[in-house]
Parts: structure tokens; sequence; C-alpha cells
């Protein structure tokens, strides 16, 4: 595979940027070598500056539910353009898609947009802490929710991949009202509440833990947390900013029956551009500046051509048969390569929920199902070394996979059967290289 172009361009992109990347994960760091630098992207494939195109599973990390350039996304954003680009001013663009979202979530009566995960996570623990009065958080160890200072406590995605075990920059009393839970374990967070209750404002969680891998929560974990919201007067707090539309339509708040006080929501709604948002009933939601007191602001949140993207993907990822369709293939992917890993002896961990999915190689086969549960886990039984290799062969056989063994992958409505296939033949080519 010819990378010159990619190689010299990311020589040229050190010099100004740092690590020559504007986000740590793209640096491939995780698994050695030097980033690819894409030019175009076309339903399941995206293509380098080299001309080397791929299937897609990382898909612009979740956003592109409906693969590269879908036309009606493409054609809502031109229509949006030739508009105007912004106005610091609403739109009509921002009260449509506000209201698909308070008609698909029922814990939503009002939503807040701005423009990445990472504010929408800060501003709803912020409004916690102003609808409490409280100071405290509790998070879960290896769950990802922004790189806002108070929640770089333990953090996975990125921050594991670059083995960094603390945020330089972020101040001790950044961090000091913020509590770390192992995911996956009521017991210490029911410890925390005794020792704390009456000082904690919210609990965040991943409802699936997609930043350390994929780590599903086992039965009663995310039930269990919400209880111990109620019993105390904490608000429960579901970042779905990663798994809305995503792992289940529209998202696990629905399919686990869940009352999130807020839910955090990102990436699909704005299909493929800059685009999240904050929401939940209305009591709460109403001390949000200007009709409270809770300040959060931006220039470009609601942005109009983030809006019609968004709405434009909504529509039609919230179709049942298209979902569906990626829901199967996603499990196609992820059974097949259980099976193949399990005829070469090869120690592996696959999950999918919706369309998305993950991949563990395990150092040493386990007796306990699943291997994988929490942070500890993660980093006691995950094999970055062959992961790496995977990365590698997968991407010179044309599929491209997360660069990193931390983050969970992704089909869309592109994606065929014949794509998945294709995958799974080149995984039992990687397996019997690893295995002679």
């Amino acid at each position: 595979m010819n990378s010159n172009r990619s190689q010299a361009l990311y020589q040229q992109a050190c010099q100004v940027t740092p690590g020559g990347v504007n986000s740590p994960v793209r640096s491939f760091q995780g698994v050695g070598g030097s980033p690819l630098f894409m030019q175009k992207g076309q339903g399941p494939y995206c293509v380098d500056v080299d001309g080397n195109r791929f299937v897609d599973y990382v898909l612009s990390w979740g956003p592109l539910t409906l693969g590269h350039a879908h036309p009606q996304v493409v054609q809502a954003v031109q229509q949006a353009s030739e508009q105007g680009l912004g106005f610091g001013a609403p739109t009509p663009a921002e009260v449509q898609l506000a209201q698909l979202l308070v008609q698909q979530f029922a814990c939503i009566d009002q939503i807040r947009f701005v423009s990445s995960g990472t504010e929408a996570t800060m501003s709803a623990i912020r409004l916690a802490r102003a609808y409490t009065n409280r100071c405290l958080i509790v998070k879960f160890s290896g769950c990802y929710h922004g790189h806002a200072d108070c929640l770089l406590a333990q953090a996975g995605s990125g921050v594991a991949t670059l083995s960094l075990p603390n945020c330089a920059g972020v101040a001790a009393s950044s961090v000091q009202n913020t509590l770390v839970a192992p995911f996956n374990q009521l017991r210490t967070l029911q410890q925390l509440f005794t020792q704390h209750g009456h000082d904690i404002a919210c609990v965040i969680v991943e409802g699936i833990a997609a930043n350390m891998g994929f780590v599903l929560p086992k039965p009663g974990f995310l039930q269990g947390i919400q209880q111990l919201c109620q019993q105390h007067g904490s608000l429960f707090v579901l970042d779905e900013v990663m798994t809305g539309f995503r792992a289940a339509l529209p998202g696990l708040a629905t399919l686990w029956q869940l009352q999130p006080d807020l839910i955090t929501l990102g990436k699909v709604i704005g299909g493929g551009l800059p685009c999240a948002a904050y929401g939940g009933k209305r009591p709460i939601m109403q001390h949000v500046a200007p009709v409270g007191n809770m300040y959060q602001a931006g220039t470009l949140s609601g942005n109009p051509i983030a809006m019609a993207a968004g709405l434009a993907t909504l529509k039609e990822c919230c179709k049942p048969p298209l979902f569906a369709h990626m829901s199967q293939l996603a499990q196609q992917l992820v059974t097949g390569m259980q099976q193949q890993a399990q005829q070469h002896n090869v120690a592996v961990q696959t999950n999918s929920q919706g369309s998305m999915f993950g991949l563990y190689f395990l150092r040493s086969p386990s007796h306990q199902q699943p291997a994988v549960t929490d942070w500890h886990t993660v980093k006691r039984q995950v094999d970055n070394k062959r992961y790496a290799r995977f990365f590698h062969f997968m991407l010179q056989h044309g599929f491209y996979f997360p660069p990193s063994a931390y983050e969970a992958g992704f089909v869309s409505s592109a994606h065929t059967a014949q794509h998945v296939q294709q995958t799974l033949q080149a995984f039992s080519r990687f397996l019997a290289k690893e295995t002679k």
C-alpha cells in the first residue's frame, strides 16, 4: 500500500500542529506508524490522499450512520449553506431538530444545542450542580465524557491510548470534586453515596463504555445507578453522545427503559458536522440561561448547516428497517470474528449493540465470560500489540478499523453483507498468519 503523500503531509503537519493531528487518537500512536490523511468518502468507503480505498468501520468515530456523503445529507447541507453559513440568531432548523429529539426521547422536555460532546457533558454537569446546589460528581473509571477538566479523572479513550496517567494542565482543584467508581460495580457507588450522598450533584455514565473499547453494562447496573440517584436526590446523567441513534433507536434510555434526569447527545444528531446537545425534564432545563441562572452559551450552537445535516440524517436513520439492517450486519461481523478466532485458538471478546461493535484481543484465554467488564480488566486482559498487528494487516487489505484497541467500531446503512463477508475473509487470513 502506497502512503507516500500521507507520510509527506504528516511530516508537514508535525511542523505546525502538535503531533501532526488535531485529535490525539488520530495519531496512530496506539498502533504504531503514521496516520493516513483522508481525501474523500462515499458510502461505506473512505479514500486517502494516495488513492487507497478502505471499507470504513470508523465512520468519523460514529456520526456517519448513513455512510459518507449520503445524497440527502449532502443536498440538505448544500441548500442550507446557500441561505447562509450562520447568523448568531435563532433559525427554524433549530426548532425542527429540537422537536424531533423531544418527540423521540420520553425523558426530554427541552434541549439545548452545543457544538461538541465535551460541551454537552460539561454543561450537563454544571446544570446538575446548579439544580441540586451540590458540588460533587461521580464518574466511572475508563469512561470518557470529553476533555473538560473535571471529567479527565481516570478517563478512557485517547487518554488510555496514549497511556497518560493523568492529564497535565488539569489542576488538582479541578478534579477534587470528582469521585470515581469502577464501571459495572454498584458496591463502590453505594459506598460513595453512604459517605457523600448529601453532596453528590450527579452521577454521569456512558450507557455502554465505548471509550475503553466496548463494554456492555451488567444487568441492573444502570438501573442501580438510577435508583441510588433517586434515593439521594442526585441527578442521573446518561451520556449517549456515542450511543444515541447508534446502539438503539433513539437510544439506550428507551431500549432499557431508563429515566435519566439529563441526557447528552452528539455524533449522529449532527450528521457528520459539529453538533451535540443536552436535555432533560422542564423543571431542570428551566435553570439554563436566559430563563435560569446557569449560564452556558456558544456562538456556533445550533449552526444552521449542522442542523440541516442532523435533520436529514435522523429522518433516515430513524426508519426501523434501516436500523435493523445495520444491527444485523454488526452482529454478523462480531459473530463471525468470534467463530473464526475460536477455530484458530485465538482469545478474543466481541460485542455489538445496534450498529456499534467492539473487538478485544485477550492476552490469555479467560474462564470468565465476559473477560472484560471494566477498566481494570481492560488493562489486565487486552493485548494491544496483537490489536496493532490486526489493525495494520486489515489496513493493508483495505479495511479501516479504529487505530486504538480502546475504541468502538461502527457500521453504516451503506455497508452490505458482502462487505462483512470480505472483512471476515481478511480477518481469517490475519488469524492464520498469527498462528503459524
